[in-house]
């Protein structure tokens, strides 16, 4: 989805002034129930993808080598940022034990996977499925744009918020880290390792621009290895937040600014929500430069 459409309706959103407290209620209230929606329309999704099984079979272990070492790397540089840049949650959930976040983070991710089993079955479901995502994304998007103008948040904060900068810098440098020491491993081109990884979260975009350049199993890689970010972020957010938001917030990558938005904004509060969308903006910018130009480098 284009960067800007995405903008639009959080930049509506902000515009619209509400101070009727029940009505707040409630956009806080839907917002969990629009997550569920969005995941379980992901899950159909992907379970309606033509010859499913025969892909993750082919290439699971260039995949899963490309997941792995992208989550250590990130991982083990993301927590820096929050020692050079500490941020302090004040509506984080750090009194709930972490085992309640982890049931919580299965929760979603059950959605997921139950979306999947109706994608299987049922395929002629997921033809409009990708419309109708994007159509619940922009109600999500606009319902957070107007949280975040009754939390008296500034457009500066929203737009130009040097800590979501640097947690984008972090996530892109250790994955293309990744992606190079993926191709080192598998004895590829470097380039087509670096390509494989500048996605970021992004699925659609790497595994289409992949696809057309280096073959659709090469393509599906990308696809995977994105989605699994994703989905790996949703059950690490919740854990993360309280111990290194910029863990939290970053793994997610380019994802930041859409579909894992909703969950950072759940598990951190409003205050995460500017550092995630400047975060997830930057990598969805980097992404449709990057794989291209790594492409061409073959």
């Amino acid at each position: 989805m284009d960067t800007l459409v995405i903008l639009l309706p959080l930049v509506l959103g902000y515009l619209i002034r509400l101070h009727h407290r029940p009505t707040l209620k409630l956009i806080d209230r839907s917002l969990s129930w629009i997550v569920y929606l969005i995941l379980g329309l992901m899950g159909i999704g992907l379970g309606a993808m033509d010859n499913l099984l025969a892909e993750i079979g082919d290439i699971l272990s260039l995949t899963a080598t490309l997941i792995g070492l992208t989550l250590v790397a990130n991982m083990v540089a993301l927590p820096l940022v929050d020692k050079l840049r500490p941020l302090f949650l004040e509506n984080a959930k750090a009194k709930i034990p972490t085992f309640t976040l982890f049931l919580e983070s299965l929760q979603l991710a059950g959605v997921v996977l139950a979306g999947v089993i109706v994608g299987v079955v049922f395929p002629a479901v997921g033809v409009h499925v990708d419309t109708l995502v994007n159509a619940v994304l922009m109600l999500l998007l606009l319902l957070i744009g107007m949280q975040l103008r009754s939390a008296g948040m500034t457009l500066r904060q929203i737009l130009l918020n040097p800590h979501g900068i640097m947690i984008a810098a972090v996530v892109l440098a250790t994955s293309l880290l990744a992606g190079a020491a993926t191709a080192w491993i598998w004895e590829l081109p470097t380039h087509q390792g670096l390509a494989l990884a500048a996605g970021t979260g992004w699925y659609s975009l790497s595994g289409a621009l992949i696809s057309a350049e280096l073959g659709p199993a090469m393509g599906s890689v990308a696809f995977l290895a994105d989605l699994s970010r994703e989905l790996i972020a949703i059950i690490l957010i919740p854990i993360l937040m309280q111990r290194t938001p910029a863990s939290a917030i970053g793994y997610g990558g380019a994802t930041a600014l859409d579909f894992t938005l909703p969950v950072i904004q759940r598990s951190g509060g409003p205050q995460t929500v500017p550092i995630a969308i400047v975060s997830g903006f930057v990598l969805s910018v980097a992404g449709p430069i990057l794989i291209p130009f790594f492409l061409a480098m073959g």
